[in-house]
């Protein structure tokens, strides 16, 4: 009997070693802390390019702007005259769709700056 409560005791000790070192700090057994936070890292990286998008003699335009910080749109001709233009705030998503149908025949540039860069897309209308 005693000699089963031993055993027992023992077993009982090296499993809890056992886990208490699998869970433990990152500094021990390969150091799991900065393998989960490199993956981490892999899972946050988001690109916040705006995607354009032509269809006929349309642009649309759909850009995350996880800065709500202010976005600058601009249409401008072959000549640098400006179009148009919008100054937008405080939006999250900005979706803008841009009608060239009744256009003259010339080659427009939609700009579009914000926080992290300028952005471009040319569209040609004949």
């Amino acid at each position: 009997m005693k000699s089963i409560f031993k055993s027992l005791t023992a077993a009982g000790f090296l499993m809890v070693s056992v886990v208490g070192f699998a869970n433990g700090p990152a500094t021990k057994f390969g150091k799991k802390g900065i393998a989960k936070t490199e993956v981490e890292k892999n899972l946050i990286d988001v690109t916040l390019d705006p995607v354009f998008v032509k269809k006929g003699d349309k642009l649309l335009l759909n850009l995350l702007n996880l800065t709500q910080g202010t976005v600058v749109l601009q249409v401008v001709d072959s000549e640098n005259r400006i179009v148009y233009s919008e100054t937008i705030e405080g939006e999250v998503v900005i979706e803008k769709a841009f009608n060239f149908e009744r256009a003259f025949e010339d080659e427009y540039t939609v700009v579009v700056v914000d926080k992290l860069g300028t952005y471009t897309e040319t569209m040609k209308i004949k």
